[in-house]
């Protein structure tokens, strides 16, 4: 990997297993949008644009510093995922699933944007769930200018915890606000430590998620995988649940059920099964 920088952008050469279309669209993160030249999103306070030729990532807005401190991670490009995709390549339906998603990666978003996102993934579809993040994040969060259009932080702890329901329910997350409200309240007040998750086990990090409203095992799966490092979480939503039924339907008869399953099959890279199993499914609209 090799990695220059030049007015305001960052050009990363040497990547593999890296695709944006993949990464963005696998259904993991809700605040990156097609521009027609890339893929726009904000992360913290930074606003970038993402550009892929085939050969080099472009990271428009943001310098060498940045790229050290927030990207290589946030992108998880110190991951060997020749060496993942090689070693779940030997079960013959993932092996045909990362022909469709090779250039996923998993992002490390922040923990309290994933737990938010997820709950107001319940139920919903990505369309509309990027459309509720979005009023939120103008209504509690911050602005921030770039190329002369307006951007907005995602809210932080304190924002919705003091939102008032109304103005929650205006931003279209319905039954899922006082979820958001209350669970905000629990990690302000320490009933929930989101910095110490990542320290503990899968198990520990899921039982501590699973004390906040709105939180099943899913949402917690989706919070451990795409913030925590936790890469033997499965989440499952329908379109896991339809291609591991129609793939994998003569096993699944003899376990304990598809997470069980998972685990057994895929150990600590079920989670990258997962993700390539997600996007497959959808692409190929299995079981639909």
């Amino acid at each position: 990997m090799i990695v220059n920088s030049h007015e305001n952008v960052i050009e990363v050469e040497g990547l593999t297993n890296f695709h944006p279309q993949h990464i963005f669209e696998c259904g993991q993160a809700f605040r990156w949008n097609w521009d027609g030249k890339g893929y726009i999103g904000v992360v913290a306070d930074k606003v970038v644009r993402i550009v892929w030729d085939d050969k080099v990532l472009f990271i428009e807005n943001a310098n060498l510093d940045d790229f050290f401190t927030i990207w290589l991670d946030y992108f998880d490009l110190e991951t060997d995922y020749g060496e993942i995709t090689n070693v779940l390549s030997e079960d013959p339906m993932v092996r045909e699933a990362i022909k469709y998603g090779w250039g996923i990666r998993i992002l490390k978003q922040d923990p309290w944007e994933a737990l938010v996102s997820f709950i107001i993934s319940a139920n919903n579809g990505i369309k509309r769930i990027k459309t509720i993040i979005e009023r939120l994040s103008c209504r509690f969060g911050k602005e921030v200018l770039w190329q002369g259009q307006k951007y907005y932080t995602f809210p932080d702890i304190d924002a919705l915890a003091d939102a008032d329901q109304a103005e929650l329910k205006d931003c279209g997350c319905g039954y899922r606000g006082p979820y958001i409200k209350e669970t905000a309240k629990l990690i302000r007040e320490g009933q929930v430590d989101l910095s110490l998750l990542k320290t503990m086990s899968y198990k520990e990090a899921q039982k501590q998620l699973l004390k906040c409203p709105g939180v099943g095992p899913k949402v917690a799966d989706c919070v451990l995988l795409f913030s925590l490092d936790k890469s033997q979480a499965f989440p499952i939503d329908v379109w896991v649940k339809r291609i591991m039924e129609t793939l994998y339907a003569d096993e699944l008869r003899y376990s304990n059920g598809i997470r069980s399953f998972a685990e057994d099959r895929f150990g600590v890279y079920a989670g990258y099964a997962q993700q390539y199993l997600f996007y497959y499914a959808r692409e190929m609209k299995i079981g639909k």
